[in-house]
């Protein structure tokens, strides 16, 4: 028998709504169920992801599976690990990287899925335009927001964006990796079965 967020889930994956702005076709990538109890909040799919079709299977999964402490199959258990990120489609790249994520996927089909996510105890959201629409208040730069991360623990925790493409902003913010990603581990640990 199939439920609430299963049909949801079969609707989004079916979703055409942009098919004419995504240069390499439509491919909704995402992962949920009900049982979820940590949400990653993130950008849009890349393109090895987009080939794949299996969430954060490439350099950024790795790193943000490190920053967690979990194995690929905790994260990949839909079980505990909903997947939603603000566009659900690969949108392309220009000479700076991907395009900003479609804007459909928030407008047609983000509120509905986080209905269906009744059980999240953590969200961890990654990088500017999922910061923006989980965040109230703005932040003058993402190191700010991410500096401030205990004022939202232990409910969000904002991100940068685990791209390798961001190894100089980590570089220059060894307290993100000597403060945040331990007690990040610790909490993750506490509320997933491993």
């Amino acid at each position: 028998m199939s439920t609430n967020i299963d049909l949801l889930l079969r609707d989004v994956r079916g979703c055409t709504l942009c098919e004419k702005s995504l240069p390499h076709g439509v491919r909704p990538i995402l992962q949920a169920n009900t049982s979820a109890k940590v949400l990653i909040a993130g950008q849009a799919p890349g393109r090895k992801v987009h080939v794949s079709g299996v969430p954060f299977d490439d350099a950024s999964g790795d790193r943000l599976r490190e920053w967690m402490g979990i194995s690929k199959d905790v994260f990949y258990d839909r079980d505990q690990i909903a997947i939603l990120p603000m566009g659900f489609c690969y949108p392309g790249s220009e000479k700076s990287g991907d395009l900003p994520p479609r804007p459909e996927c928030e407008q047609a089909w983000r509120k509905r899925l986080l209905e269906q996510l009744p059980n999240i105890e953590v969200t961890l959201v990654l990088g500017k335009y999922a910061q923006a629409y989980h965040f109230d208040h703005p932040h003058s730069t993402l190191t700010e927001l991410v500096r401030s991360w205990e004022n939202y623990w232990p409910d969000k925790v904002p991100l940068p964006h685990p791209s390798p493409r961001n190894n100089i902003w980590l570089s220059k913010n060894p307290w993100f990796e000597k403060e945040l990603l331990p007690a990040l581990r610790t909490h993750i640990a506490s509320i997933l079965v491993q």
